[in-house]
């Protein structure tokens, strides 16, 4: 199942940009990045079935354990495709939240758009790591 990362705004040369480039090196599953600017742009549209979910801080706070079931189970249930919506500054709408399979929140706190790309990162890694039986999820 492929992951696609799908962020308003450039996240060019930071910190942030090296963190989400050594989880997507590391990744084991297909993965896409995908930038839009902070408002317009077309979202692709899926070539195969898919699930979306929405980075949202009304969303709810999964455990690792939690997220990698739920890949798993799309995974598992025909989803060839799983998109991981970051929105710009104001979030995303109404419409976009109702429509979404999942609305994700990394907790109560509010985090800078571009660190919430770095650990959705990590979270995603983390979680095949978990299916594939990797000892990074405890290690360290």
């Amino acid at each position: 199942m492929l992951l696609h990362v799908i962020a308003r705004g450039k996240i060019a040369r930071s910190p942030e940009a090296e963190l989400v480039a050594r989880y997507e090196k590391r990744m084991t599953w297909p993965i896409k990045l995908t930038e839009l600017p902070e408002t317009g742009g077309k979202i692709p549209d899926p070539q195969a079935p898919c699930k979306t979910v929405l980075l949202d801080e009304r969303g709810t706070a999964l455990s690792s354990d939690k997220l990698a079931k739920t890949l798993e189970n799309w995974r598992d249930t025909g989803t060839r495709e799983t998109r991981f919506m970051l929105g710009a500054a104001d979030g995303h709408s109404d419409t976009e939240r109702a429509d979404a399979d999942l609305l994700l929140a990394f907790g109560p706190a509010t985090w800078p758009h571009l660190l919430a790309r770095a650990m959705l990162m990590e979270q995603l890694y983390r979680a095949t790591s978990i299916l594939a039986g990797h000892p990074y999820h405890r290690a360290g």
